[in-house]
Order: structure tokens, then C-alpha cells, then sequence
């Protein structure tokens, strides 16, 4: 699963310098003077002048998070090595709209409704490995798309699981004899439907992933990790 962040995005400051030539304030006259000083405006007096530019900013910074990007955190260690527990992320919610995911992005997405998982409204993170129409197998802890193994160099540990099984309480979900299977150089393959996508996590043996429910439908799809800006010692694009 993945968790929003508490942290905020950065706000952007204006960084403009003041010219030689700028008005300064003028001084404050002495009490004597002629003309009393401005009386100072309260902190409500100060909110109510600027409600609607804060309502404004309100809203500016809810549309971002919904629309654009928005921040998360990574709770558990089914992403390990690539990504560690409390890593923080950036999730790009724009991409997507404009084209398909490729293999090997990590994606965030929720999962599909399924006995085996415990809250389909808590989004998940996983790698991308098969697209629609691919043809995938996991043996002798490799993994096979369309005939070939697929070069991994992310991963914790090779799976310690084979797929597809004969033994449906491996994994339900692809057990399921309406399954087209095709052999090839002695390797079993199943297909990814279409508009459906695998994912699996690097940490391969400890990831709740599409191995335990099964196809991720297109439609279940939030956006991609963009970028890590926590911790600084790891910031850096995926």
C-alpha cells in the first residue's frame, strides 16, 4: 500500500530583487508629529482583506493534488530495494491521460476488488512487468514475457513461486481453466487481457502484487512515480 504524505508540496517563492530605484516606506512620524501613525490592523482584519487569496490558493494547491501530482509515502517494503520504507514520492497523475504505461514504470494504482485483498481503497505501488497482450510466465525465479527472459536488475530476490500453477491456491486468480495458456520452448504462458495490466513489487517474495489477485484492469490506474525528494541522499527520478 501507499499513504499520502503529510509533507506539503514546496511553495514557489518569488526570488525577484528589489531595483536601486524602488519606493522605500517612509518613516514613522513621532508621536507629536503632525498626522497620528496608522493604527495596526488585527490578524482577523489582515485574514478578512485576504480571503479570497487564500481561498484562491486553496483551491489552486486542491487541484494540483487531484489533478496534476500529489505527494506519497512508501509504508511497507514490498518495493525493496528500488524504494524503502518512508521513502517520499511525487506521483505524476498526468501522463497516463495522454498515453499507456510502459514496462518497468512504477505505477500507483488501487487494486482490484478481491478476497484476498483486505481494502481495495488503499492505493498500491508496484512495477509494471506485463502489458496487455503479452505473454508471461515466472519460472526457476525468472520471469518470461513472450518467450524471453526479462532482464531484472532491481529486484531483492528471484520468486520463490512458479506461475502459471497447476495448484490453484497459489494463485487463484490465474488458475482459472478460462485461461488461454500457449507452450513454447517448454515454457507454459498465459496472456494479459486487454486493457489490463501484472505488476509486481522488486521485493518479489513479500509483495501482495498480481501474482496473489491477478490482472490490474486499466481503469484501476492513479498515475507514475515521478520523482524521490525524501531522503535527499536518494532524491532523484525513476
Amino acid at each position: 500500500m501507499l499513504q499520502n504524505s503529510n509533507s506539503p508540496l514546496p511553495n514557489q517563492q518569488d526570488c525577484t530583487e528589489p531595483t536601486a530605484k524602488q519606493d522605500h516606506l517612509p518613516a514613522p512620524t513621532d508621536a507629536g508629529a503632525e498626522g497620528a501613525p496608522k493604527k495596526r490592523k488585527s490578524f482577523a482584519s489582515v485574514v478578512a482583506d485576504n480571503a479570497m487569496t487564500l481561498a484562491w490558493a486553496g483551491l489552486l494547491a486542491l487541484g494540483v493534488r487531484t489533478f496534476v501530482a500529489e505527494p506519497r509515502y512508501i509504508p511497507t517494503s514490498s518495493m525493496e530495494p528500488t524504494l524503502q520504507i518512508d521513502d517520499r514520492l511525487i506521483i505524476d497523475k498526468v501522463s497516463f491521460l495522454f498515453r499507456k504505461p510502459q514496462r518497468g514504470e512504477i505505477v500507483v494504482f488501487y487494486p482490484p476488488e478481491s478476497p484476498v485483498v483486505p481494502d481495495p481503497s488503499k492505493v498500491y505501488i508496484k512495477r509494471v512487468i506485463g502489458l496487455p497482450g503479452d505473454r508471461l510466465a515466472i519460472k526457476g525465479g525468472k520471469v518470461y514475457v513472450n518467450g524471453k527472459v526479462l532482464p531484472e536488475n532491481y529486484i531483492a530476490e528471484p520468486a520463490n513461486y512458479e506461475l502459471p500453477s497447476e495448484q490453484p491456491t497459489v494463485c487463484p486468480p490465474i488458475c482459472l481453466p478460462s485461461l488461454k495458456l500457449v507452450r513454447e520452448n517448454n515454457i507454459v504462458s498465459f496472456t494479459v487481457p486487454d486493457n489490463h495490466y501484472w505488476v509486481m513489487g522488486d521485493n518479489r517474495n513479500n509483495s501482495a502484487d498480481s501474482h496473489v489477485w491477478g490482472f490490474l484492469p486499466g481503469d484501476r490506474l492513479v498515475g507514475r512515480a515521478l520523482f524521490r525528494y525524501w531522503p535527499l541522499n536518494r532524491f532523484g527520478g525513476f
